[in-house]
């Protein structure tokens, strides 16, 4: 039986994902797939975080970009640390 991916990433230059199970849980060594190549990595959920928001691959400081399907997505707003939840608390669209 293979293992289930718990987090999404679209391109290698990403530095977020998206959850893509129900009920993620902080601390959960998730399986995260890189859908460019199928490649695989490990990472440790910081937070519970729901299907369908995003996690940070990598530690944000105040400023930086989240960077989605090779796109920007956004203004970090607040200091984010790798695992952790990435949403409207912390990420603003650059759209307005």
């Amino acid at each position: 039986m293979s293992e289930i991916p718990h987090l999404l990433v679209h391109e290698h230059d990403d530095n977020v994902g998206v959850v893509v199970v129900e009920g993620l849980t902080a601390g959960t060594d998730m399986l995260c797939c890189v859908t460019h190549d199928n490649s695989t990595f490990r990472l440790t959920a910081g937070a519970d975080v729901p299907i369908g928001h995003k996690i940070a691959l990598k530690d944000f400081k105040e400023g930086d970009t989240a960077i989605k399907y090779g796109e920007d997505i956004g203004k970090i707003v607040a200091d984010i640390v790798k695992g952790d939840h990435v949403h409207t608390h912390n990420c603003k669209t650059k759209r307005w």
